[in-house]
């Protein structure tokens, strides 16, 4: 016989049907709020704040048009935005925030190498997925990170090689802000041009601080470097806001594209929005995209931007593209692989193929890189590029360099079984040069 009471059963009954109600009624509580987040990581101050908070805006219009279409997974999609201020550290403090406390499914996020540097430990540890959408200086591939900017055989190595056989270009002045791209992409520029038999004194490199604004000295130097006779050109991976006093100097100095011109890496529509840009006209840069692209998609992409921003004025760029080849494929691959978990995403991102805005598709390898055009764009008076150059097919980007000692026998294969970033073909090991 039982030992409780029937007073006890029937309180222990009725507890019971009451905290059934209550777990019925949070579970539709919660039903009924459950979205997907999606993190947001871009500076909107500080130095940095020029470049990236147009990525921020469009990420939040991608959000929105993916939410009219019905969402993901029957679920809306809820944007989660932070400022990591331009403050590198702050960056992986911000990804820990995003990850643990939001909760979200993906980040897109970062600019600079040293931000993004800076959160790969916390993505490796938690497990979470970063779409990075900047130009960046290769020699690395890591498995919870897509890389959807440009590496540098997909934006460096072709703009020197235009400047060498379109511009006759035998001098070069590498100038860059001073922290891991800049350097990186300089190293890996310095051994490829003197491979190409270009002498040590042909090669002049320089590194500004962030911010740096006086700029009369440096200029003052390039312009005599670009005084010996030879063909000079600056290569340059200055950024941020640092680029508007420096373009400003070049034409204090009254140097013109046609007697040194600069091709840049880290200017695009939205840093030459707003300034002067008539020391500019001539002048280059290298990306994958440029708003003067003429297809019906990226027509359609800037008047869905216009009228998001409520702006005709905003310009569309080269990283905005990246973050929406990213997301498209970040969608369709949530969609494959019918969850939004981390693993399966990542197995299911590799081969995925979506439009680009260039008119062709852009697919995932299994470096966790993509395939883009390269384009050669010439500044206009109206702060647009005129393309002068582009490549017939899509390139793959190259994770580690072919140039570098350490980097030209690795390669990165995220698939089973090798799931390797850094595969040594020498000595059949995963692990670096080792």
């Amino acid at each position: 016989m039982s030992s409780i009471s029937t007073f006890g059963r029937r309180g222990l009954v009725a507890a019971a049907m009451a905290a059934t109600a209550l777990m019925s009624a949070g579970s539709l509580a919660h039903a009924q709020e459950e979205t997907i987040k999606v993190g947001i990581l871009h500076s909107l101050s500080g130095t940095m704040a020029i470049s990236e908070t147009t990525l921020k805006d469009v990420m939040l219009m991608l959000i929105e048009e993916q939410n009219a279409k019905g969402g993901l997974l029957g679920k809306k999609l809820e944007a989660v935005v932070v400022d990591p201020a331009s403050d590198w550290p702050l960056f992986a403090e911000k990804a820990r925030e995003l990850i643990s406390q939001n909760k979200v499914a993906a980040v897109f996020g970062c600019w600079t190498s040293v931000s993004r540097k800076s959160v790969l430990p916390v993505f490796e540890e938690l497990n979470s997925i970063l779409f990075y959408p900047v130009q960046y200086e290769g020699e690395e591939s890591q498995r919870n990170v897509f890389y959807t900017g440009a590496a540098p055989n997909q934006q460096a190595i072709p703009a020197v090689d235009y400047l060498a056989e379109q511009e006759g270009v035998e001098r070069w002045v590498l100038a860059g802000t001073d922290y891991v791209y800049p350097r990186t992409t300089n190293k890996v520029l310095e051994a490829y041009l003197k491979g190409k038999g270009v002498a040590a004194e042909d090669i002049m490199i320089n590194y500004t601080p962030f911010g740096h604004s006086d700029w009369q000295t440096i200029v003052s130097d390039i312009k005599a470097f670009g005084s010996a006779g030879k063909k000079t050109a600056v290569v340059s991976t200055i950024n941020g806001d640092a680029n508007v006093p420096f373009y400003k100097e070049l034409g204090n100095q009254g140097i013109k594209a046609e007697d040194i011109p600069v091709v840049a890496f880290s200017v695009g529509e939205e840093e030459l929005a707003g300034i002067d840009t008539a020391p500019l006209v001539g002048h280059l840069a290298a990306w994958n995209y440029f708003q003067s692209v003429d297809t019906e998609i990226n027509a359609e992409f800037i008047d869905a931007w216009k009228k998001f921003t409520g702006n005709d004025k905003r310009v569309t760029n080269d990283p905005m593209e990246a973050h929406y080849i990213g997301f498209n494929m970040w969608v369709k691959a949530v969609e494959a692989a019918g969850t939004v978990d981390t693993d399966p995403v990542i197995d299911a991102m590799i081969g995925v193929s979506v439009p680009n805005l260039t008119g062709g598709y852009s697919s995932m390898g299994p470096n966790h890189h993509i395939t883009k055009p390269v384009l050669i764009g010439e500044i206009q008076d109206d702060g647009q590029f005129e393309i002068v150059s582009q490549t017939p097919g899509l390139v793959l980007g190259d994770e580690w360099s072919d140039y570098l000692e350490g980097s030209k026998d690795l390669i990165s294969d995220w698939r089973k079984p090798m799931s390797c970033g850094n595969f040594n073909v020498v000595s059949g090991k995963c692990g670096g040069a080792g």
